[in-house]
């Protein structure tokens, strides 16, 4: 094992993704998708996603990235896009991918996926991997 690996043996993991306007990403991420804030600064707000520590952070211009910055491994999939889709959250559809009615691709591994945006167009997923250990 690596040096650094050993020393981040039990370490727990934080997500970041970045917002140019943190009123309207707290009411995304906690009023839409329902995450748990569980503190604001002038910097960032930190949220509970599913034990994982979230920190939406203030940034004076987003660049959104063309592929997945953040995503969630959900139970049953057709459930957490309802969910969502109820909670005004709209999935994106993308050209040559064979995506469902709620926008759900059935990738070739079994895994089920929908992509969404926040409202600074970083592209967010729900993934349910069927028979995985995530």
């Amino acid at each position: 094992m690596s040096l650094i690996g050993s020393a981040l043996d039990g370490a727990q993991v934080v997500a970041f993704v970045a917002t140019s306007d943190l009123g309207r990403a707290r009411a995304f991420y906690q009023d839409r998708l329902g995450l748990e804030l569980l503190e604001t600064t002038p910097g960032a707000d930190v949220f509970d996603a599913g034990g994982t520590v979230l920190r939406v952070t203030l940034v004076e211009r987003v660049v959104a990235a063309p592929y997945t910055v953040l995503g969630w491994s959900v139970d049953d999939i057709d459930h957490a896009v309802d969910r969502a889709t109820e909670a005004g959250v709209a999935f994106r559809r993308f050209d040559g991918m064979d995506q469902d009615d709620r926008g759900i691709w059935a990738a070739p591994g079994g895994a089920r996926v929908a992509w969404f945006d926040d409202p600074d167009g970083n592209l967010l997923s729900l993934t349910h991997h069927p028979g995985a250990l995530l």
